[in-house]
């Protein structure tokens, strides 16, 4: 990304800026203005395809059909003319991949979601072969060799689906994550491109050279012809019409992973500098720039962006049941009716039970990486009735994260006094109150609760001449909550809580 210059003219002719933040839920579509406002939104959910083994799968060709209609929807609202979007900023659900042919250009099966485990057994047998690969795939990656990353889901589908195997056959095999996959299909010339937040997500991706490594491809069995260029974040992906919603192509200009995206949206630009997104699951991020620091306490080491040339790194931890925990509240358990609920129910709770409810549905993520662990609800008393377990599920989302921030400062050095939160459950107060008193920090929520969608405006608009600095930051507000919860208080909670994860950790025979 250019860094601003005063004689740098602004795109005035093309004043709006349009961003896609392609999640795991749905697709959004946010139109920006000039000054970073968000001017209208539109969303459109697609289905979660699971099966009886607990896989969780997209339709590829659904999600692009939704991005246009999302993209068609708010040019629609705002009575957009032609000409008058400047350019495409696109923010994607991660560690999502899929397998596509590059000739006939259709996916060659669902994508396989960042949550879904079925490579853990290919990873278990991985991690058993020669010494000291697992420990060699951490030193390039900056990974923990785990499901949740792209490569051993790209392992698994050309293990295990025979279209996959036979494009690979042919040399027309492409296998890549969300935002390569929508680039492809929806710009001229079907470019196979990438860039480094996402591409340093499939552990694929040596993090010093920035480039695909054949080393981590050969542990993995893939193809490194198959994957696509790694371009700069800001780079211009290719033109679109956005399937004719304009008569004239504007630039895709602007990719971030989700994550990155709301950091950048967050302006988390210097050192310590630390952010946590909430949304299915949490991501807590803490910027690090050309300083690429290593974990001694279970994070992954990652790339933020790279802007025209410039890299900056990130420590990260990711959390796989976030607001999703709330989504089980309503949907399985029927304690509530609607998230809005959680909150007032959660207060009501009684202040001396001490039920702790750790959600490992599918294992757990960072710091602990234990794909077998279970979910649990443990410290059930007479005193544990509806509330207490509502309680109990909400205040796991802010117990992870609280022991992500611990970890991020025993690795950095870096005191981290701020944490800028956003995303849906972020809207809750007391969350965010619990989460300032857990992570002892302060936590500024964003009344832009897009900041994905966000990040990937600021890139791109950047990248097109339309900002100048952080507009999208410079327009939020921010609501702060103070840690107020005593050491003692915080230390016995955070004490309880590492109690119930090691029950969740427990495999007996």
């Amino acid at each position: 990304m250019r860094p601003p210059n005063e004689e740098d003219s602004m795109n005035e002719h093309a004043p709006f800026v349009l961003a896609i933040d392609q999640s795991t839920q749905g697709t959004k579509a946010v139109l920006f203005d000039r000054l970073g406002n968000a001017v209208v939104k539109a969303a459109r959910a697609h289905r979660q395809i699971v099966n009886d083994r607990g896989w969780v799968s997209h339709d590829p060709e659904e999600i692009v059909t939704n991005v246009i209609a999302v993209a068609r929807d708010v040019c629609t609202q705002a009575g957009v003319l032609e000409g008058e979007v400047a350019c495409v900023g696109l923010s994607n659900q991660r560690e999502t991949c899929l397998a596509w042919d590059r000739e006939t250009r259709q996916a060659l099966g669902n994508a396989i979601v960042w949550h879904d485990g079925r490579a853990q057994g290919l990873c278990a047998r991985l991690a058993s072969g020669k010494a000291g690969q697992v420990e060699r795939i951490r030193e390039l990656s900056g990974l923990e060799l785990s499901p949740y990353f792209s490569a051993s889901k790209m392992a698994w589908l050309l293990e295990n689906l025979p279209p996959v195997r036979d494009a690979a056959e042919r040399g027309t095999l492409v296998l890549g994550t969300m935002d390569s996959w929508v680039a492809f299909k929806l710009c001229q010339g079907h470019p196979v491109r990438t860039e480094p937040s996402n591409a340093c997500r499939t552990q694929l991706l040596d993090l010093r050279k920035v480039a695909w490594s054949q080393e981590l491809c050969d542990f993995f069995g893939l193809p490194i012809e198959a994957l696509p260029e790694v371009c700069h974040s800001d780079s211009v992906f290719g033109l679109t019409t956005l399937g004719g919603l304009f008569d004239e192509p504007i630039p895709l200009c602007g990719v971030l992973g989700d994550s990155q995206a709301a950091l950048a949206a967050q302006n988390c630009l210097e050192p310590g500098e630390m952010k946590a997104t909430y949304g299915t699951g949490s991501s807590v991020v803490m910027q690090t720039r050309e300083r690429l620091v290593r974990s001694s306490n279970g994070l992954v080491t990652s790339i933020a962006w790279d802007f025209s040339g410039k890299v900056s790194y990130i420590l990260e931890g990711n959390i796989n049941y976030s607001g999703a925990v709330v989504t089980w509240l309503i949907d399985d358990l029927r304690l509530i009716h609607d998230p809005g609920e959680a909150e007032d129910v959660a207060r009501r709770a009684n202040s001396a039970d001490r039920a702790v409810f750790v959600p490992a549905f599918t294992g757990l993520g960072a710091p602990w990486w234990d794909g077998e662990a279970t979910g649990l609800l443990t410290g059930v008393t007479r005193t544990t009735g509806r509330e207490e377990i509502v309680r109990a599920v909400l205040d796991s989302i802010p117990l992870q994260d609280a022991s992500l921030v611990r970890a991020m400062r025993a690795d950095s050095g870096f005191p981290a006094p701020e944490l800028r939160a956003d995303g849906g459950p972020s809207r809750n107060a007391y969350l965010m109150q619990l989460q300032a008193d857990l992570a002892d920090a302060r936590v500024v929520v964003s009344s832009l609760t897009e900041l994905s969608a966000g990040g990937a405006a600021y890139v791109a608009g950047s990248s097109a001449g339309v900002y100048r600095g952080n507009a999208i930051y410079d327009a939020i507000e921010r609501t702060v909550y103070e840690p107020s919860m005593g050491e003692a208080e915080r230390e016995e909670r955070m004490g309880r809580w590492k109690a119930a994860l090691a029950q969740a950790m427990h495999h007996p025979a």
